[in-house]
């Protein structure tokens, strides 16, 4: 009885226990964010302005959505 609720639990939050398995193992949470410094044209740089204020969306979101599948 109680084996069927713990594999229920862990089907239903598998997403969960993998998160918090990588957090063991690197200390960072998946949805974590970092700042870091990045050297970009200024070509690319206004590219990334003008997809800015289209969008409404930062500009390192706009990085993330086009990096991440």
């Amino acid at each position: 009885m109680q084996s069927s609720k713990i594999k229920k639990i862990l089907k239903e939050y598998k997403d969960v226990f993998k998160a918090l398995e990588e957090y063991d193992k690197t200390h960072e949470l998946p949805t974590q964010r970092k700042r870091i410094d990045v050297t970009l044209s200024v070509e690319t740089i206004n590219k990334l302005k003008k997809i800015k204020n289209k969008t409404g969306k930062p500009i390192s979101r706009i990085i993330e959505e086009s990096v991440v599948d």
